[in-house]
């Protein structure tokens, strides 16, 4: 499974390097041998003298020939040293042309003990709004215990403050209503991005000066000034970053934020790139009582992830991965649309809408973004099983008119996939992908265990689960392996990234 393109070209620079010496020596060799020096019993300074004089006589006889256009230039030169002149050559335009992308770090935002709820305080919480019914309350009891949430996820301060009691000059207790200001809620911002932001960059060795494009991704929050000017002003970064705010794309945008970086980094010479995916949660607790809005409040949590690229070669040899494929996929018409809908209910309660036509939507457009990932990545004989289904198929249907043709060959990705970070959308989600993919316990472990210990983090939940898979797996991870995320957003999207263990 090891495509030896990637292995060599993550070397490049080294190689290239290597190749100019051995070009020098094979120079050097070409005039001793010209000049018949080998024969000397003895090399004094005087020999050593004529051997660089001569040396540099043939490098400016060949400038200036080359100046001239004459035909005649590289006949001055052996036939070994023009085959690693060739190779080199080759090499730099192979790194001109081909812009990687290397994935310095990540760091993901580990939320204080004060932000963390068990399910009972999350309940209680919305028991103090005094805006939702027992059938509300009720029904978002149930959902919790089947979201596969653990008793230790996060909510930010100003809806944590709902438990604590207020005594009043009278004597009786009050509670305070959750806090969904913008101060609030910019609070919560600055916490997750700000302590994100400084660890990858901590971690890729880079200072904020170094940064040269600034993506970040929040889907319902979107403040003037924008959180790229709030960072940038926080970090003193320089004033001619490329900064590029992302809202509203939902749980896929991180995947787009690194597509974006991606085609950013691949048309610029030498630059790095910092992403940050988060959902801010405070201006977003929803207090009315419809039941497609009501899921929003029990599988939603803080998070937040921040990762460093780049695109020179020579951060090949420190970086963690390599990005080799991104696919993104956008689902059309009305229900795709409005599947996950932000707007006011019938009281002009304003959340976000999950519609019961979300799985099979999720379903299509996954199917569609497989299809073009696949023959980017699968084996030649998956690939041969897929169209050959296909053919038997169409014959079988328009043919022979049989009634029930065989179903369409699913290809096997663990051919082609090491590890698999689905996003952390709901344990339906994790099911039905586990089962259609037909993956192990083990490929579904990081996302059943990440949204067991932070839940639905939104767009940065795939970066928990690639933590997951260096922390707890890291016997299973080696030098080579290919890991995919896999990640779903409003519109509908489905997005995926393949990148290359280094």
């Amino acid at each position: 499974m090891i495509d030896w393109t990637h292995v060599i070209g993550t070397h490049l620079p080294q190689i290239m390097t290597l190749l100019i010496f051995v070009l020098l020596a094979q120079i050097i060799h070409q005039v001793i041998s010209s000049k018949e020096l080998f024969h000397r019993e003895k090399w004094t300074t005087e020999t050593v003298y004529a051997v660089a004089t001569a040396v540099k006589e043939l490098l400016m006889r060949l400038y200036h020939n080359f100046l001239k256009n004459n035909t005649n230039t590289f006949s001055l030169l052996a036939p070994y040293v023009k085959a690693t002149a060739l190779v080199l050559l080759s090499g730099a335009l192979i790194m001109r042309v081909q812009r990687p992308v290397y994935l310095l770090s990540f760091a993901t935002f580990k939320p204080p003990e004060s932000w963390k709820l068990s399910h009972d305080q999350i309940v209680e919480i919305m028991r103090r709004q005094n805006c939702f019914t027992e059938d509300s309350i009720e029904f978002m009891e149930r959902i919790l215990e089947r979201s596969g949430t653990g008793q230790s996820t996060a909510w930010p301060p100003g809806i944590v403050q709902s438990l604590k009691e207020e005594k009043q000059p009278d004597g009786s207790v009050t509670y305070p209503k959750a806090d969904r200001s913008m101060k609030a809620s910019r609070a919560e911002a600055e916490t997750v991005i700000f302590t994100v932001v400084e660890e990858a960059l901590r971690k890729a060795n880079v200072k904020p000066k170094e940064i040269d494009v600034l993506i970040i991704n929040c889907s319902l929050f979107s403040p003037t000034p924008s959180l790229c000017a709030m960072v940038l002003s926080h970090f003193g970064m320089r004033s001619d970053v490329q900064t590029f705010n992302l809202s509203g794309m939902g749980c896929s945008a991180s995947l787009i934020s690194i597509d974006l970086a991606q085609q950013l980094l691949s048309k610029h010479s030498y630059k790095k790139a910092l992403v940050v995916s988060t959902e801010i949660l405070t201006p977003n607790f929803y207090h009315g009582n419809d039941r497609g809005f009501l899921i929003q409040n029990t599988l939603f949590r803080c998070g937040g992830a921040a990762m460093v690229l780049s695109n020179r070669w020579s951060d090949g040899r420190r970086a963690w991965y390599k990005l080799l494929h991104t696919v993104r996929v956008q689902g059309t018409g009305q229900a795709a649309y409005e599947c996950v809908y932000e707007g006011e209910d019938a009281k002009q309660e304003q959340g976000v809408r999950l519609s019961k036509d979300i799985v099979k939507v999720a379903g299509k457009c996954m199917e569609k973004n497989f299809t073009m990932l696949g023959p980017q990545v699968l084996p030649w004989s998956e690939q041969a099983l897929v169209v050959l289904s296909i053919i038997v198929r169409y014959f079988q249907k328009n043919l022979f008119k049989v009634e029930s043709p065989m179903k369409p060959y699913v290809p096997d990705f663990k051919t082609a996939i090491d590890h698999f970070c689905i996003h952390a959308g709901g344990r339906a989600v994790i099911d039905g992908i586990e089962k259609n993919l037909k993956l192990e316990p083990y490929h579904t472990e990081p996302s059943r265990m990440t949204l067991l210990n932070y839940g639905n983090t939104s767009s940065s939940s795939i970066w928990y689960e690639l933590e997951y898979i260096q922390e707890n797996q890291k016997h299973m991870l080696r030098k080579g392996d290919r890991i995919l995320q896999v990640a779903f957003g409003s519109g509908f999207k489905c997005t995926s990234a393949v990148w290359l263990k280094l």
